[in-house]
């Protein structure tokens, strides 16, 4: 059973990926500490303090996170006293640009299989950092931009099975 404390951070991160799938910027923001920071660890994009976060968000990823046919499903969550940590299978095809995922990547029109793991921090009442995580080369694989043959890559079999094991 989730604490007070608990439920307040995740009902918050709510609201702000809620925020993010609006476009609404200026709520997004004020889910957020006076000095967060925000990593997308594969493509090492983010930003860092209020106006690097938002010049981010603003330009790369709220409003703009994903194609009209996204797909999200959670697979996990853990809730701890500090930070969340949540597991989310998305199958979308690419026939957008997206920035934050795909910098300077034109859209493909390929289906994409991935799992995303985001650990979201907090200081207070707001949240103070995101790490986000995937697989990259399997991302690529998937769009036709790298050659998976004789390397330890796969494509969207890997979030497959993710989302099969949820299951059991």
């Amino acid at each position: 059973m989730l604490s007070a404390k608990q439920q307040e951070m995740v009902a918050l991160f709510e609201r702000h990926v809620g925020a993010e799938l609006d476009g609404d910027l200026d709520v997004t923001m004020a889910t957020m500490s006076d000095d967060p920071y925000l990593n997308h660890v594969p493509t090492m994009q983010g930003g860092s303090g209020k106006e690097g976060v938002r010049a981010f968000y603003r330009d790369h990823l709220v409003g703009k996170f994903f194609p009209p046919d996204v797909e999200m499903i959670g697979v996990s969550r853990t809730v701890g006293e500090e930070r969340i940590v949540d597991e989310i299978y998305i199958s979308f095809t690419h026939t957008t640009v997206i920035d934050w995922l795909l910098p300077n990547v034109a859209p493909t029109g390929k289906h994409v299989e991935m799992v995303v793991a985001v650990i979201v921090g907090f200081e207070g009442d707001r949240i103070s950092y995101e790490h986000i995580y995937w697989d990259q080369a399997g991302v690529l694989t998937q769009i036709g931009l790298l050659d998976p043959k004789g390397l330890p890559v796969t494509g969207a079999e890997s979030a497959r099975k993710v989302l099969a094991r949820k299951a059991d």
